[in-house]
């Protein structure tokens, strides 16, 4: 599933992929925000860490949780 995250007083976007559900996204922000934490972590489908002070975000958008594609490869 695709993340897109707007920080504020920037330009850009951090946009990535996850295997994390929908829900446990949308957990995780909803906790880190509630809680009061300094920052919000999330992983990427390569393995990557993305960390997030939460005072810095504008907003997160979760996609769709998708199934595997159907098609032919190039």
């Amino acid at each position: 599933m695709e993340i897109r995250i707007g920080i504020t007083n920037s330009g850009r976007e951090l946009n990535f992929e996850t295997n994390d559900s929908a829900a446990d996204v949308r957990q995780s922000v909803a906790q880190a925000l509630d809680s009061g934490a300094t920052h919000v972590t999330f992983t990427d489908v390569r393995g990557n860490a993305y960390i997030v002070p939460t005072a810095g975000l504008a907003y997160v958008e979760v996609g769709t949780e998708e199934a595997r594609r159907v098609g032919f490869v190039a």
